[in-house]
């Protein structure tokens, strides 16, 4: 089975999963969704009301707030796949529970290896735990952390942003590095090295050679400024 219809045998099982009670609940399962071959992928924490009714990862304010960020870093929708930690909305917007993550698992699993991306962009606390264990995002958003093959970049969800408009700057700071990771920016030239200063070294004189009434030839002062 290829990749892009094994992506498409994983949409069809989250569509009609029933491993946790969340299914109970939900309007909409949300697989996620981008390209079958991508080399950033975006993963949030879990669906909100609009992504519920629609079935589609970040399409209310949150999304809109991305799409601005990823045209910041040079990316469209089309250009990278975004999905969640769970699948399904949890009750009120909380914190997915542990039993909710562990039955999802399983699908993120195979989407990030069949996807294969070189970035993952782990977008708020619980996604970034799925991959950095003890970590604060408080201290280690926009920094980008080796974890096997690939480069984990951990920012803040861009809810949180609006929740908390003094994270803003932060989010926005933090996507303009991906230009750089993903090769859109041409690297920062170094300075040319500034040669150091030689070393001269007075020439030998033979002295017997040198007549006494004569003085002897003085080497030419050189200038090195």
């Amino acid at each position: 089975m290829s990749d892009t219809n094994r992506l498409s045998t994983i949409r069809e099982e989250i569509l009609h999963c029933q491993k946790c009670p969340l299914a109970k609940g939900r309007k909409n399962a949300v697989p996620g969704e981008g390209p079958s071959s991508v080399d950033i992928m975006f993963i949030g924490e879990g669906p909100g009301y609009h992504e519920n009714q629609q079935g589609k990862p970040f399409v209310g304010q949150a999304g809109m707030f991305l799409d601005e960020l990823l045209a910041s870093a040079d990316l469209k929708r089309e250009d990278v796949f975004i999905t969640n930690v769970v699948k399904c909305r949890p009750p009120e917007n909380r914190d997915p529970m542990p039993e909710e993550l562990t039955a999802c698992a399983h699908y993120l699993d195979e989407q990030i290896a069949l996807l294969d991306p070189k970035v993952i962009v782990t977008l708020g606390r619980f996604s970034m735990a799925k991959f950095i264990e003890n970590g604060r995002i408080s201290q280690i958003h926009g920094k980008s952390h080796k974890v096997g093959k690939r480069l984990i970049v951990t920012m803040y969800h861009p809810a949180a942003a609006l929740h908390q408009p003094a994270l803003r700057p932060a989010l926005v700071e933090d996507f303009s590095k991906l230009r750089h990771l993903l090769g859109k920016e041409e690297p920062v030239q170094p300075k040319a090295a500034v040669p150091a200063t030689l070393k001269v070294e007075a020439p030998i004189i033979d002295r017997k050679s040198v007549k006494k009434q004569e003085k002897p030839d003085l080497p030419e002062q050189l200038s090195l400024f």
